[in-house]
């Protein structure tokens, strides 16, 4: 059950902290330095059970499979008259969809090589590399990743209007994050990037989507 109207309200006054964006930025820089040990110790290529495991768990991470099970959701709380419910799964897969396409876009500029990319030696390449452009390469578009900030938004969201939610939606977000890394589509740093992004871009789009949909929440009981 979701929280009660005034509870759900109160979120639009959280903040970001500058303390947490010291500790965020502090934890990115650790990721980087456990990269190639937890890349190795998570690889399951080559293991065809727990590689096919991997990939199924990726894709249930992808943004329009999250949107569409998240807007059939609110469909059948709007027809329950559960607006209050239907209004927060709304906020939850915009806040997911949102975060998401923020690490795609900063993903497709700063050009760094996946860890399954053997053509270049690993590193950041930003848009051109030996004379030819490489925005939107998939192979130059690990950092950060938009699986990871998109069930990080997703999950952040949910905590943020009823607990039990949020843990559900962390639970499925780890795992989609361990998948990731897993099927060498990401590094360690890539994902716990995407998480930061993901958190406190949850907390600033949160604050600025609920209002909006109170309104529109209201329009609709009237």
């Amino acid at each position: 059950m979701l929280a009660p109207r005034n509870q759900f309200e109160a979120t639009t006054t959280l903040g970001v902290k500058p303390r947490w964006l010291l500790v965020s930025l502090l934890l990115i820089l650790l990721a980087f330095t456990l990269d190639r040990v937890v890349d190795d110790a998570l690889d399951v290529r080559g293991r065809p059970g727990l590689e096919n495991f991997a990939w199924w768990c990726s894709k249930l991470g992808e943004w329009w499979i999250i949107g569409l099970v998240g807007l059939l959701a609110a469909a059948i709380q709007l027809r329950r008259r559960q607006l209050e419910m239907a209004r927060g799964i709304l906020c939850a897969i915009a806040t997911a969809g949102i975060t998401g396409l923020a690490a795609t876009v900063l993903r497709t500029f700063i050009g760094r090589t996946r860890p399954s990319n053997t053509s270049v030696p690993q590193g950041f390449y930003g848009i051109w590399h030996q004379g030819h452009w490489i925005i939107a390469r998939p192979e130059f578009s690990s950092f950060p990743s938009g699986h990871s900030a998109t069930v990080a938004g997703l999950a952040m969201a949910a905590w943020m209007i009823d607990r039990r939610a949020g843990v559900v939606a962390w639970v499925f977000a780890l795992v989609v994050m361990w998948s990731r890394i897993a099927t060498a589509w990401h590094h360690l740093s890539d994902v716990v990037a995407a998480i930061v992004l993901g958190v406190l871009g949850a907390k600033i789009i949160f604050g600025w989507l609920t209002p909006l949909m109170c309104v529109w929440t209201e329009r609709f009981r009237r």
